[in-house]
């Protein structure tokens, strides 16, 4: 393990030292791509609910989880039980509730990815779970476009350039995630290294680690810091910025044999409709834009819809196979 994450204070993005504070985010952002923030104001009374109705969720005997299984919702939305999500080709050792914006199915005919939009599944044995995740789900949204606001500064930009793709039809995604302790010295992969698609992610994660960033020179360990999120740049921002930021690649370490973590991301993505431009950088920033990534297994992709759907396709192959398989055979 190498290096560790640069922690940065939200709240000066209002305060006397914006330009030293723009100055600290951008390094962070450009050169890592993952940064704690702390000074988001979220109350510790929610972040604290949030882990308690987790557990209290993972708790119940299996056939009450699975009564909201994703299988279920061809939005994806619901429970996974461990090893059903797939990550760079391999099952991931986590369970997780899948968590989106609650609205109601659009009628057939539209794009693809309209199918995407509908409602959630929520625990009849814990119904805390809906009024505690929605309200955390809202704070970490505030949280989430104050930074990506303070981003398009440090870019060079007007604050508001990104928030037309972030309106009430904004593709936020949570997931509540248990991973259980490893039953094996070699079975680690609680998830698989890769990156994340949208604009930005936050992630509130327990005491326990498990979190690991792919660095320069190794894989850093993102030591759990008590009253902070974790943030990781996406793959559009990526490509909105030519490489400028970069999406860093990332994975979870099962925890040891008897111990069990709890973390709840959050994914800030844009309307299902939007398509990313790429935005006009200071000279001396696009000067050291790096490009946008090229991965055969992981083409990016412009119009954030598209690439929504290309990954729960990829992740979620038996909700695929039953929801979306006239899709699957196009695409075959």
């Amino acid at each position: 393990m190498t290096a560790s994450l640069p922690l940065v204070d939200i709240a000066r993005f209002r305060g006397p030292d914006r330009a030293a504070f723009l100055d600290e985010l951008r390094r962070a952002a450009h050169e890592i791509g993952f940064f704690y923030v702390v000074g988001h104001g979220v109350d510790p009374e929610l972040t604290d609910g949030i882990f308690a109705v987790a557990r209290e969720f993972f708790a119940l005997e299996p056939e009450r989880r699975r009564e909201i299984a994703n299988i279920n919702s061809p939005q994806f939305r619901g429970y996974t039980s461990t090893g059903h999500e797939y990550t760079a080709g391999a099952p991931d050792r986590r369970e997780q509730i899948d968590i989106g914006p609650e609205r109601e199915t659009l009628p057939p005919g539209g794009p693809v990815w309209e199918r995407l939009i509908g409602p959630n599944q929520w625990p009849a044995a814990v119904p805390r779970l809906r009024e505690v995740t929605l309200a955390w789900q809202a704070e970490a949204l505030r949280v989430s476009r104050e930074v990506l606001r303070a981003l398009a500064v440090a870019l060079g930009q007007d604050e508001g350039y990104f928030d037309r793709w972030f309106d009430d039809q904004a593709s936020t995604h949570v997931k509540i995630i248990h991973y259980p302790g490893r039953e094996t010295t070699a079975d680690d992969q609680g998830v698989g290294a890769h990156k994340d698609y949208g604009y930005l992610a936050l992630l509130q994660q327990d005491e326990v680690g498990g979190l690991q960033v792919q660095g320069p020179d190794g894989w850093i360990e993102v030591t759990p810091v008590p009253g902070s999120f974790v943030f990781n740049i996406g793959e559009m921002l990526e490509i909105a910025t030519q490489g400028y930021l970069t999406a860093t690649r990332h994975r979870v370490v099962s925890p040891p044999p008897g111990v069990d973590r709890y973390s709840v991301p959050f994914f800030l993505g844009p309307r299902l409709d939007a398509v990313v431009e790429p935005l006009e950088l200071p000279a001396e920033l696009a000067a050291r834009a790096r490009g946008v990534s090229q991965d055969a297994d992981n083409p990016l992709l412009a119009a954030f819809g598209e690439n929504a759907v290309v990954g729960w396709l990829r992740s979620h192959p038996k909700v695929a196979q039953r929801w979306w398989a006239d899709v699957l055979a196009e695409r075959a």
